[in-house]
């Protein structure tokens, strides 16, 4: 008896051992890289639905630096008390490209990063390949300094513009376009993603692949998983986030290659949520392109009522106006989202509040998105583009969550893309202000 009991005990003991030893398991006692479990059954060949929501949320030291460097104030007394015990995945923040501030945008390892900061939306640039796949990427024309194509030379040598090394005698720059429409997915699928930089004075594709900013890293470019959409809405899933996929602008001329429409085009990004079974009500469609829009509003409603118009175009009295806001609702579009710049300005005492185009678009019963913050590097000198209209008030990295705040309770956005979820969920749990993902 006592021998069956230690015989038992024993296999017990091996079988725990083997289930703590296998390379899936996240149990197993060592530190397992960010990804890896989710690149693990990629490479397998199989997607299974995981409790990614139910994951904790790790929001790493930053949130709680910025605070730090804030300007003295309630608002910092109150992210200074706030309780990140239990902190929640919310709809408020959402994953730019991922985690594009430290990790190669749009790849499976930027997406988790994201998720893992408590990202309730995570997006995916939608361009499209030679053979009409649908994969993301920031731009159709991105891949010379996104990926590392240019030292490729079969693919380098099917580039738009194949790589020109500078030179240094004339100061000419190095030259180099890739598009996506340019290869095929599989040769697509070949790639590995990096930070997105370029040494414009290279004289090699492999010094081409350099220049990553200074307040970058690139620490975490060391593995970059290309993804088509269709993966992307996989791993999502998987991740429990929802979805706001992009239609890019094409730079090839349309129809592409005499019979692929903008329309086919905008037809199949929302295809491959139908064909998935994703409810509408986790998707927002976005395009800067009012028509694909108003396509989507009329084709397919259902996604259609969270279409997002993003907005870029310079801040008129025209298209600033009620009147134009209330025409773009009238027209069935429900959610705008512009440059973050747009939604707000200083007032006569020089505080941070929200501008015209912001109170005439909460106005006309407009839902608003911003973007995109922790993408400006240090903001020490102002922010740059992104805070083109409050620069005067922007004097170090802590005001982004001065940005964050009047953005969130003054404006009244629904969600703000960040570089950096970690921050904006922070800030939503800590406020109370925010959707929270279903």
């Amino acid at each position: 008896m006592k021998l069956r009991i230690i015989v038992g005990l024993s296999l017990c003991t091996l079988a725990l051992s083997l289930a703590q030893a296998s390379p899936g398991n996240a149990h197993s006692g060592q530190w397992v890289p960010p990804g890896l479990d989710e690149w693990q059954e990629v490479a397998a060949g199989s997607w299974h639905k995981r409790t990614g929501a139910k994951a904790p949320i790790h929001l790493g030291p930053r949130p709680f630096w910025l605070v730090e460097d804030m300007d003295e104030g309630p608002l910092k007394e109150r992210l200074q008390s706030c309780n990140t015990r239990h902190i929640k995945r919310s709809d408020f923040s959402i994953g730019h490209r991922g985690a594009a501030l430290q990790f190669p945008e749009h790849t499976l390892e930027s997406y988790v990063a994201a998720a893992r900061m408590g990202a309730g939306i995570v997006e995916c640039d939608v361009a499209f390949t030679q053979d009409r796949e649908l994969v993301c990427r920031h731009a159709q024309n991105d891949l010379h300094t996104t990926t590392n194509i240019v030292a490729i030379p079969e693919l380098n040598a099917k580039c738009t513009q194949p790589f020109v090394p500078a030179d240094p005698a004339t100061g000419t720059p190095a030259k180099a376009e890739c598009r996506t429409s340019d290869i095929t997915l599989a040769e697509f699928k070949s790639l590995k993603g990096k930070m997105d930089a370029f040494n414009p004075m290279a004289t090699t594709p492999e010094e081409y692949l350099a220049g990553t900013a200074d307040w970058r890293t690139d620490l975490y470019a060391s593995r970059g998983t290309l993804m088509t959409h269709r993966e992307s809405i996989e791993l999502f899933r998987a991740l429990g986030v929802k979805f706001t996929p992009e239609l890019k602008s094409p730079v090839v001329d349309m129809p592409f290659e005499g019979d692929y429409s903008q329309q086919d085009y905008a037809r199949q990004m929302i295809q491959d949520y139908i064909d998935a079974g994703v409810n509408p009500r986790d998707v927002w469609p976005q395009s800067f392109n009012l028509e694909d829009v108003l396509f989507w509003v009329n084709e397919t409603p259902r996604f259609g009522r969270q279409a997002v118009f993003l907005d870029q175009a310079a801040a008129t009295p025209e298209n600033s106006s009620l009147a134009y806001m209330e025409s773009l609702k009238a027209r069935g579009v429900n959610v705008v989202a512009p440059a973050l710049w747009k939604m707000l300005a200083l007032d006569s005492h020089g505080e941070i509040v929200p501008s015209e185009y912001a109170e005439n678009a909460r106005t006309a019963g407009l839902d608003m998105i911003a973007w995109t913050v922790e993408r400006s590097g240090p903001l020490a000198n102002g922010g740059g583009w992104y805070y083109q209209t409050v620069t005067d008030a922007i004097n170090n990295d802590g005001d982004v969550l001065k940005v964050i705040d009047v953005l969130a309770r003054d404006v009244g956005v629904i969600g703000i893309f960040s570089d950096w979820p970690a921050t904006t969920t922070f800030y939503a749990n800590c406020m109370g202000t925010a959707r929270k993902s279903r």
